[in-house]
């Protein structure tokens, strides 16, 4: 599907904020004594927590549908029964507050359950991207290696294919049954063990803090290398309760929250699933999206909301439209990266009243929420927050005479900056290197502290923000970040490379930024392209695999010894400019072929679906 550019507006007069703050006056009140409420309720060091919140509401809803999926469904009574059979077995295997329980599923609700067995013990769960493979998937398991490791069958196959990497010392791995075809004799089955376990609330449940970890989620973030583990403490997802559940959303019991994404993904575990609990509503699962069976879905499941990422929609928008597409209970979706392309061609043909775009990142301080509901934006934060001037050319904010950086008025750019203190804090990775690499200090003032989102907004006025682009050689397709280092190094690692440089570009009718390498041969040994897709497969999640390869006799270096990248990507794989070979790897094939002059106008005019 090809899309004619949309002129999209960039900043918001005083007439179009009056109009909209007009249509949510009559919600100030709840929204403001929801606010304070919330305030409240995480305020200080008290014992509230995933596991209790869902206790409370297991007891205030027991028959509320907690989870539908093709897989089967749990109310809130058996969710919460089950979370409490994992939680007993991890107790009785010696796991406690803040020792590590690596979760690797796909979407199903032996994974939700398992989930909430950890929080009630004040475990972390460590939540595997069942995308990655190779050295990215070994990372991830050694990063933070669980005391206990609870393995999907549906994993079973990639897991062993890493095995040999992972430090399995002291860790006690458990398969939980899918299908049942698979009977691995060199893992035990969980199910004997669990069934033995007790159902009811553990002692443990009370005793865990706000500021105690849930969860680990891996993020490549926007420096590039292996993944790094975001953490995720119980303040953060108690806040994400409330705030998408009663203010920005207003769930109610009845309802149900489509979530067709995986759960390691940030805007499943903080942002679709908080709120459904909080509330006593549903959350619809399904282990892969399937863009043709999205409808079926919404309908077979009663869904009023749905959670997207960007490249979610556009796949929907694919598909061919059905005159009777807006006929469903869906009216609000949630969640970020919609383009301005299909913003409003989206809400028409699927019948959305809003629209509530956010802003945030897994290991961020503060989040962005359209709450008012303005097309083209990712709203604005609650807690504070700057856009300051920055120079792509030094790669770093600008600063004045003083050393202070300096905020970019209205309609322009500038990099996005969240102040971070006590009621904003800053947890981290589990790497304290990276964490610290991820704060500006000195910004405004002596001493202050900023993390560093590594994006670009646009400052649209009235505290609002249109996202722009990403900063650093880390670029986002598939809906995942792609770190630009990780591919080069499985690239130089194949026979007749003597180099590389991965950046991202941008395809005709997709969202976010296809990869492409340029590939500086080893002359004495010869490349074979059809060797080249294999080896990366086995290397690499298979959204991080390069689409174009580009062939060169040397790159341009910078001063600092850093390939210069800003030429190839202006470029990019457009023949006219590009007199070196051109490669790509079309939907389907199984090695990079010569792009022709036919293949690139194919692919301009949208014929190929990436």
């Amino acid at each position: 599907m090809t899309s004619q550019p949309v002129k999209t507006p960039t900043t918001i007069s005083t007439t179009e904020f009056l109009i909209k703050f007009s249509q949510i006056l009559w919600r100030l009140p709840s929204m403001i004594y929801t606010i304070v409420k919330g305030l409240k309720s995480i305020g200080g060091d008290k014992n509230i927590s995933w596991g209790l919140e869902l206790e409370r509401i297991a007891a205030l809803y027991p028959d509320n549908p907690a989870v539908k999926s093709p897989d089967g469904s749990l109310t809130y009574r058996q969710l919460n029964e089950q979370a409490n059979r994992y939680a007993h077995l991890l107790i009785s295997k010696g796991v406690g507050r803040g020792d590590v329980v690596a979760l690797c599923f796909e979407n199903r609700p032996e994974l939700l359950a398992a989930y909430c067995g950890c929080a009630k013990v004040g475990a972390i769960a460590s939540l595997i991207n069942t995308n990655q493979r190779g050295e990215s998937l070994i990372h991830s398991f050694n990063l933070n290696r669980g005391k206990v490791i609870l393995l999907g069958e549906e994993c079973y196959e990639f897991f062993n294919e890493a095995r040999a990497g992972i430090d399995l010392s002291g860790s006690l791995v458990y398969l939980v049954p899918d299908t049942g075809k698979l009977a691995a004799s060199d893992i035990p089955d969980i199910r004997r063990e669990l069934a033995a376990a007790s159902s009811a609330n553990p002692d443990t449940t009370s005793t865990i803090a706000l500021k105690d970890p849930v969860a680990y989620v891996y993020t490549s973030g926007t420096t590039g290398g292996l993944p790094k583990a975001a953490v995720i403490i119980n303040k953060r997802a108690v806040s994400a309760m409330f705030w998408f559940g009663r203010v920005v959303m207003r769930v109610k019991p009845s309802d149900t929250i489509y979530i067709p994404l995986p759960f390691f993904h940030t805007n499943a575990i903080t942002v679709g699933w908080p709120p459904a609990v909080y509330n006593g509503a549903a959350v619809a699962l399904r282990r892969k999206f399937s863009a043709s069976q999205f409808l079926d879905d919404v309908r077979r499941f009663g869904a009023t909301h749905f959670i997207y990422v960007g490249e979610v929609c556009r796949y929907l928008m694919a598909v061919p439209a059905k005159p009777d597409d807006s006929q469903t209970t869906l009216k609000y979706i949630c969640g970020n990266g919609l383009r301005p392309d299909i913003w409003m061609a989206f809400k028409k043909r699927f019948g959305i009243k809003k629209i509530y775009e956010f802003y945030g990142a897994a290991e961020g301080v503060g989040v962005f929420t359209n709450i008012f509901n303005f097309d083209y934006s990712v709203g604005t934060s609650v807690t504070p927050f700057a856009l300051v001037a920055y120079d792509t050319e030094t790669d770093a904010p600008v600063r004045d005479a003083s050393g202070f950086m300096k905020k970019v008025g209205k309609g322009e750019t500038g990099l996005l900056i969240m102040e971070i203190s006590e009621k904003t804090p800053f947890p981290g990775y589990s790497d304290k290197k990276k964490t610290e690499e991820k704060i500006f200090r000195n910004v405004f003032k002596k001493g202050d502290m900023w993390f560093n989102t590594g994006d670009l907004l646009r400052n649209m006025g009235f505290r609002h923000a249109q996202f722009a682009d990403r900063l650093g050689d880390t670029f986002r397709w598939k809906g995942e970040n792609v770190a630009t280092q990780e591919v080069e190094k499985a690239i130089d690692t194949f026979p007749g490379v003597s180099s590389s440089a991965v950046y991202g570009i941008t395809l005709p009718g997709a969202d976010g930024k296809a990869g492409m390498a340029s590939i500086v041969k080893d002359e004495k040994t010869p490349l074979d392209p059809a060797g080249l897709v294999a080896h990366l497969r086995t290397s690499l999640p298979k959204y991080a695999i390069p689409i174009f390869i580009r062939f060169v006799a040397d790159f341009e270096w910078t001063a600092t010894h850093k390939i210069k990248k800003t030429t190839l990507k202006s470029q990019a794989y457009d023949p006219a400019q590009v007199k070196d070979a051109l490669y790509v790897l079309l939907p389907g094939s199984d090695a990079y072929e010569p792009l022709t002059d036919t293949i690139y106008r194919d692919i301009q005019a949208g014929k190929f679906k990436f």
